[in-house]
């Protein structure tokens, strides 16, 4: 075994951790809020996520153009054709996204796509062929209680159509982590490359669709000034429904382009349990907001679903690292012995 000269990585100081968990969480809150500030005043929620798409590709662009990444931009025909079941399930994902924030309170966004973990497991177990260990199987247990939870025992009324929106985005979206897993080859690794393509091929993709959805008239109307009926039915001091698209499209596209660089860091720089302990606190915090921004109830029942799912995702990441660590010390534990029978050599015969 030949022995590696370079130096082992430098592990992040506090202060970058603390930074990059803080820009995780007020990118995704800020998201979260403004998109659901949005979604509350307009019929066309596949047209404003297009735009969003446009906005983060502008900028992919613009950053590449002043040098801002270490790996340069292309667009690569062959490439577009390995990501396409990405770009698929990214379109679909992110579009039932939009409808359960459209459809649920911002409070209860959290319980609607509480079935992510479990998903996760399964659809892992089912495609990469991985073995999950009995306590992953008690975590994904207790985060669905915690779903079902919400959704029978919560006094505020859900909508059965956002519950359902929120299932399928759950579904999809961890069929998405397991396929990027597998396509990350296509990029030769290069998470920047995956998103750039990831949002460039979705704005694609999605144009077409937003008319096919039945949404020409509501966009039409949108750009022409013509207040939908939720903009009607609004406050009277609200801002008009096109200027409260463009502002929420700009700020949402904007967001979107730094939830892409913030996921990166915080997955990059922080460990597994900071940075779901950071979408636990992001969970958590949206709750209140929603509470404080849109007047949203949150009941004893919501309050426990949302706690149960998110102390069901704390403890399934918690087993994961533990089983890392596992692994990784009966890997050097391993090699240590294999280096020390190597040097002794053989054991010399015993004279007769």
């Amino acid at each position: 075994m030949v022995a590696s000269n370079a130096p082992p990585e430098k592990p992040a100081s506090e202060a970058l951790v603390a930074a990059v968990v803080l820009f995780y969480l007020v990118a995704a809150l800020s998201m979260t809020m403004a998109n659901k500030w949005v979604l509350d005043t307009t019929e066309a929620p596949l047209f404003f996520l297009l735009i969003q798409l446009v906005i983060a590709v502008i900028l992919f662009a613009v950053s590449d153009l002043f040098g801002l990444f270490a790996t340069r931009l292309t667009f690569d025909l062959k490439i577009c054709k390995g990501l396409a079941s990405v770009v698929a399930l990214n379109v679909v994902g992110l579009a039932f996204s939009n409808y359960t924030l459209k459809y649920v309170d911002a409070s209860a966004y959290q319980v609607a796509r509480g079935l992510v973990l479990p998903f996760t497991v399964v659809t892992s177990f089912v495609i990469l062929h991985t073995r999950p260990s009995i306590r992953s199987y008690i975590s994904c247990a207790i985060v669905t209680a915690g779903f079902f939870c919400g959704v029978f025992l919560d006094s505020v009324p859900l909508s059965i159509k956002g519950i359902s929106y929120g299932v399928i985005s759950s579904a999809l979206t961890a069929l998405a982590s397991v396929v990027i897993k597998q396509s990350l080859s296509v990029v030769d690794g290069s998470t920047i490359l995956l998103s750039w393509y990831a949002n460039l091929l979705s704005a694609i993709a999605l144009a077409p669709i937003v008319f096919l959805a039945g949404e020409g008239p509501a966009v039409l109307a949108l750009l022409s000034g013509t207040p939908s009926a939720k903009a009607l039915a609004a406050a009277a001091q609200a801002p008009s429904e096109l200027k409260t698209f463009l502002w929420g499209s700009l700020i949402t596209g904007v967001i979107g382009f730094l939830m892409s660089i913030a996921n990166l860091l915080s997955i990059k720089v922080t460990s597994p349990i900071t940075h779901m302990i950071s979408s636990a606190v992001r969970g958590v915090a949206s709750s209140f907001l929603g509470m404080w921004f849109f007047h949203d109830v949150i009941s004893g029942g919501r309050a426990t679903s949302i706690a149960v799912v998110l102390g069901g995702s704390i403890y399934y990441t918690w087993i994961k690292h533990q089983e890392t660590e596992a692994a990784a010390a009966q890997s050097r534990a391993y090699e240590r012995v294999a280096m020390d029978d190597l040097e002794q050599g053989p054991e010399p015969q015993k004279e007769t």
